[in-house]
């Protein structure tokens, strides 16, 4: 099963998040879990553990760390990317759910929508992002991206 079965970010030395960002968050974790595709490639150099797999995401010296463990605490990966080709839409991201957040508790349901289209975009863009930058180290689908780009950006929002 090439899936991921356990989640925990590291974000004990960051600061609180705000109520709205903890519910993404928690909808992130539990969609995720539910239904995801994470495969990753052989390797010429050593064989790579079938999962199911344990993931730990954290950001240290500035990097996004993936740690992954198959459900026998093997180390199955671990690998680190540039935070620089995230931090642009990450804060597009954070700009239009901060609009998304408002817009729901005074406007109509015309401009909440046109606002919610525009954050589904951002979303899709950052999600492409993660992608490529995965490449040729962990397979993911257009889904799991998603989900893994919202705790991408609750570690962006301590970090």
């Amino acid at each position: 099963m090439s899936r991921i079965t356990h989640i925990v970010i590291d974000d004990a030395n960051l600061p609180p998040p705000t109520p709205e960002i903890e519910q993404e968050r928690r909808v992130a974790m539990f969609d995720l879990l539910e239904d995801n595709s994470f495969v990753l490639p052989e390797r010429d150099d050593r064989a790579i553990p079938a999962g199911p797999y344990h993931l730990a995401l954290a950001i240290r010296d500035k990097r996004l760390v993936f740690d992954v463990n198959t459900e026998a605490a093997e180390k199955a990966a671990e690998f680190h990317l540039s935070l620089g080709p995230f931090r642009q839409v990450v804060k597009d991201y954070f700009q239009i759910c901060e609009s998304y957040f408002e817009a729901v508790k005074k406007l109509p349901p015309s401009q909440i929508e046109t606002i919610d289209m525009a954050r589904r975009g951002i979303h899709n863009e950052g999600s492409r992002v993660l992608q490529e930058r995965l490449e040729g180290k962990a397979e993911i689908d257009s889904d799991t991206a998603r989900r893994l780009f919202t705790l991408i950006c609750v570690l962006h929002y301590g970090g």
